[in-house]
């Protein structure tokens, strides 16, 4: 497995400089403004990644001020308590997308949402003190206790908060691929065990955020 170092040299190869790559890495919160962030933010983060998943995000996020409203700015206690009539309502609502299975999901996530608020005084606090060495095992707790956040959902849902983890997207993967770590894309535990070393050991040789090494490790390949 090469050293990071490789790496960030062939991006700044493909991207032209150091400054393109640098202002193409991700923004991401700092442990305290991740546990300041209410934990209605959480649930409509949640959600929106949810219905994001399979369809346009700019179609979805032009959208969002009226799930917003639908869902009563997605306090978790609102719509933990939200009737089956009221959301069987919804899906006749046109200002949203009308998807049962998804909109149901958001009552489900808001009553784990508030479960987790219960066990650790609030999401953000869960989430803020998640170690990001061990970020493959946030996303199976996702994938075990919310509802529709298997796959990438939890992974990209994080990101979109600004915690700090890795994507694997398909650029990643084949460097991962290319390096040895996996022979295939990573979903068993065993497999995701073993991306996780992998960036740890990366993020040991430069200092650098999982996420920025995600994103330096993309720039890395030829669809960059």
């Amino acid at each position: 497995m090469r050293a990071f170092q490789s790496f960030y040299e062939t991006a700044v190869l493909h991207k032209g400089s150091v400054e393109a790559v640098e202002s193409n890495l991700p923004e991401l919160r700092t442990a305290n403004a991740l546990r300041k962030l209410p934990d209605d933010r959480y649930l409509s983060e949640i959600s929106r990644r949810i219905f994001r998943a399979g369809l346009k995000h700019s179609m979805v996020d032009a959208k969002w001020p009226a799930f917003e409203e639908c869902f009563f700015g997605f306090d978790p206690y609102r719509v933990a308590m939200m009737s089956d009539e009221e959301l069987e309502a919804l899906t006749h609502e046109p200002r949203i997308i009308r998807h049962f299975g998804k909109i149901k999901a958001v009552r489900a996530n808001a009553t784990w949402v508030l479960d987790v608020a219960r066990e650790y005084g609030s999401f953000g606090k869960m989430i803020a003190d998640w170690p990001s060495d061990h970020i493959v095992d946030l996303w199976a707790l996702m994938k075990k206790q919310g509802t529709q956040l298997g796959g990438h959902s939890a992974a990209r849902f994080l990101r979109m908060v600004g915690k700090d983890g890795f994507l694997l997207t398909d650029d990643v993967v084949s460097v991962l691929k290319a390096e040895g770590v996996v022979d295939k894309a990573p979903t068993s535990k065993r497999d995701l065990q073993l991306v996780q070393e992998a960036f740890n050991t990366w993020q040991a040789q430069s200092g650098r955020p999982l996420a920025e090494i995600s994103r330096i490790l993309s720039f890395t390949t030829n669809s960059r």
